[in-house]
């Protein structure tokens, strides 16, 4: 009875922390479909405020702008944070590792405020030294590798730190250089990682509005940056039918991200099965030795 009991108390608990993290998400997805003009006052069913969204053109622009920056910030960091992997993790111990190691994880612990004013800095400075216009989206765009690369470094190292040495050697034994094994045996092995630290950082610069409120320039206004000015002049149900495409969207990645994951784990452990139990017909093939 206490077992049944303490499970009971278990699945309670469970519930009760689920309905705190999604309860107020899907609130929010519901008062999208919301007749009236007030966010929190439910008068009836309605598409309304998703066809007030389509054509709000200022909205679409700055989503279409959120997009573009993510998705070519995640690609970004997910090149130089393998690199950076790849040398934490690969590399012997090289003069001023420790400093590299603690300058790439930086991000990770400061605030995204002194982030923000000091690349706002930096391009000021190039912006004089250069002559050319500090802000912008490609300002933005180097704003969210810096700040997403740290992320992206960290999955991608402790998946390499994993990794079966001795499957590396295997093929370097057999004549294939560093270049060939990483393309053929450590990108496939840590392609689930490579997944998430992508999703990992389209996610982040897709929800960062500090950063970007520092660098953005007159036309380059992100979602986050647009969001947050609309719903400081007062919530509007046009702000939860968005609300509620993002959270499909990123549902819908999340998703594919997984199955991606999952096929690919599934895949390279049917190998190794298959590798083991070929290793073993040769084994039983030899003929025994008598000493």
């Amino acid at each position: 009875m206490s077992a049944l009991r303490r499970r009971g108390s278990t699945w309670v608990i469970l519930g009760l922390g689920f309905a705190f993290l999604y309860l107020p998400v899907l609130l929010l997805m519901a008062y999208s479909f919301n007749e009236s003009r007030l966010a929190t006052v439910w008068s009836g069913f309605s598409f309304k405020w998703y066809g007030e969204l389509f054509r709000d053109r200022q909205m679409l622009d700055a989503a279409w702008i959120s997009i573009k920056v993510a998705f070519w910030s995640a690609t970004a960091a997910v090149v130089l944070g393998t690199l950076a992997a790849l040398a934490m993790t690969r590399m012997r111990r090289f003069p001023g590792k420790t400093l590299f190691g603690a300058l790439i994880t930086a991000p990770l612990v400061m605030p995204e405020v002194i982030i923000g004013l000091s690349l706002l800095l930096l391009f000021v400075s190039m912006g004089q030294a250069l002559d050319m216009t500090p802000k912008g989206i490609v300002a933005i765009w180097i704003a969210h590798v810096t700040f997403t690369l740290a992320f992206v470094t960290v999955v991608v190292s402790s998946r390499l730190q994993e990794l079966d040495r001795s499957l590396e050697e295997a093929a370097m034994d057999l004549g294939a250089n560093r270049v060939k094994v990483f393309f053929l045996i450590t990108l496939p092995i840590i392609a689930p990682a490579l997944v998430s630290g992508w999703l990992l950082a389209f996610t982040l610069s897709l929800d960062d509005v500090v950063i970007a409120s520092f660098v953005a320039g007159p036309s380059s206004t992100t979602l986050p940056m647009k969001v947050f000015s609309s719903v400081r002049l007062g919530l509007s149900p046009k702000i939860n039918a968005l609300a509620t495409l993002m959270i499909l969207a990123v549902a819908i990645a999340a998703l594919i991200g997984w199955w991606l994951m999952t096929r690919e784990e599934k895949r390279r452990q049917r190998d190794m099965q298959m590798a083991l139990q070929e290793g073993g017909q040769e084994e039983a093939g030899k003929p025994a030795t008598t000493p």
